[in-house]
Formats: C-alpha cells, structure tokens, sequence
C-alpha cells in the first residue's frame, strides 16, 4: 500500500502495527524508531523493521504514513521535532488512548499540507515493549479514528484500509465522544485495578503476603491492568482529566450509596443494585 512507513515508539501497539504491516506486506520500507538502545537491538533481533534508527527526524523523510506509538505526555516534543521533516500530503496518526488533546497538539504543530487522523486501536495487554508485540493483535478489535477536519476523505479512507488489512474493525468519531467513551470503558478501571492493588500494598505485611498468595481469579483478573506501564497510564489520565474528575466524583458516589446500604443492613437494595449491575454484564456478552 505505502513505500513508507515510520512508527516512532515500539511497545506493545508499535511492535504489534510493526508486525502486522511486515506480514501483510503494506509497505515496501518500514522503518521504526525508538531512543531506548536495548530496544532498538531487540528490534533488530526480532526483525520485523526494515530500519531500525533514534532520530525521528530523519526516519520520516519521505514517509506516506507517520504513526506516533510513544507515550501521550510525549507527543508535542515528537512532533515538534518532526513538523519540518514530513512530507506534504502525508498522513500523521497514533494509537493512543485519549484524542482530543492529541488533534489538539497535532493540528497546532504540523503543518497544513499534512493529513491529521488520529487513531486508537482497542486492543492491548498488560506487558510492553518490542517483545510482547504480536501481528494478530488487532485482528477483530475494534480502531477509532477521530480525523481533522482538514484531512481529506481520501486519506482518511487510505488509514481506515491500512488497519483493516492489520485486521481492525474501523470506526470514525469526533475526539470529545471517544475520550468520554474510553473513560468508562478503559481509563476508570485501571484507575481502579491500580488503586487496587495499592490498597493492598497498604493493609498490614502479614495481610498483604497473604492477599498476593491466596489471590484468587477475581482478584487476580480485576486487577490484571495493574501490569500496565505507569507512564502511559499517568500521561493518559492527565490527558483526560476533563472527562475523568467528573466520572470518578460520580463513581465515588456511587461507593458511597454502596456503603450506606452495607451499613444499613439493607438487603433489598443491595441487591437491586447488585443485580441491575449483573444484567448489564451479561447483555454485554451477547
């Protein structure tokens, strides 16, 4: 499809979208950058770049596609030291998790000639790095693209067959209904998962020892996401704090009501409650 692509940050979804387009053969030069050194020998190792290089700047001359994979909190200093190095008509994209402030610091930084469309694959795990990626990550998820304005329906058609053909299922949305979408599907429970985890850390050592080694599948399961990288976590909550104070003002809320009726003794509620909730979780298996 391309005769280059640049992906700037390999972790789990960089690595994952290296994968994919190496397997798929979507482009005739890919080329991933990455400032960690023992990642850029991993990289080599594993063999899924054409190029493997530090300097961004220099690694999206010519490139038809741009893909920003590093941490939020780190996308304008990126972008600032690529905006006079991509080529017009190019498309500039990411896979991060939170949109509105992304297109914000996209549409101030990189010039008009370039094709803003930012992008968030659904698909994930707890591990990161250019080792845990894997080709078949997006396969049957879900990728939302929340494109400028200014991007042309053309580019954002070539971007939305380019994730098809990695796999991905394609929706477009504007970037306040994604942000408030993902706060309740992704940003709240590993808040939570961490959080967690970090009551547990803080019970007594005996209590604590015990927890980690009678941990059981609920526990276990729930807060899996708590693996994840802190720094991606940290820079995606600051970037949607908007969305993210108001929800848990609302889920604390929502504790509270649960802990008047525990307080109370009142069965019936608590089970309304309880059960209204399962319901919800079963339809969504359907």
């Amino acid at each position: 499809m391309f005769n280059k692509i640049t992906i700037i940050g390999c972790g789990l979804i960089g690595s994952s979208l290296a994968r994919a387009i190496k397997k798929n053969n979507l482009a005739e030069t890919l080329v991933v950058v990455d400032s960690n050194e023992e990642s850029r020998a991993q990289i080599r190792t594993l063999g899924f770049a054409d190029r493997v290089m530090d300097d961004a700047a220099e690694a999206v001359h010519n490139a038809d596609v741009v893909v920003l994979g590093v941490p939020v909190g780190a996308f304008r200093t990126v972008l600032t030291d690529i905006k006079d190095h991509v080529k017009g008509g190019a498309i500039i994209t990411d896979v991060g998790s939170t949109k509105k402030k992304v297109l914000e610091a996209m549409e101030d930084i990189m010039p008009d000639t370039v094709h803003v469309i930012p992008g968030h694959p659904i698909a994930g795990a707890e591990n990161s790095g250019p080792t845990a990626g894997s080709a078949t990550l997006f396969q049957d998820r879900w990728l939302i693209l929340t494109p400028s304005q200014k991007a042309s329906a053309d580019a954002v058609e070539t971007l939305k067959t380019l994730w098809e053909k990695c796999g991905a299922m394609v929706e477009v949305m504007d970037t306040n209904h994604h942000d408030e979408v993902l706060a309740v599907t992704s940003h709240l429970p590993h808040l939570i998962a961490f959080s967690m985890i970090k009551t547990a850390a803080d019970l007594e050592e005996e209590t604590t020892k015990e927890i980690i080694q009678y941990s059981a599948g609920g526990f276990r399961d729930f807060t899996r996401v708590a693996a994840s990288d802190p720094t991606m976590w940290r820079d995606i909550l600051l970037e949607n704090k908007d969305v993210m104070l108001p929800l848990l003002q609302r889920f604390s809320e929502d504790l509270t009501i649960l802990q008047k009726f525990i307080r109370r003794g009142d069965g019936d509620a608590l089970y309304d409650y309880l059960d209204t909730a399962r319901t919800i979780r079963r339809s969504m298996n359907k």
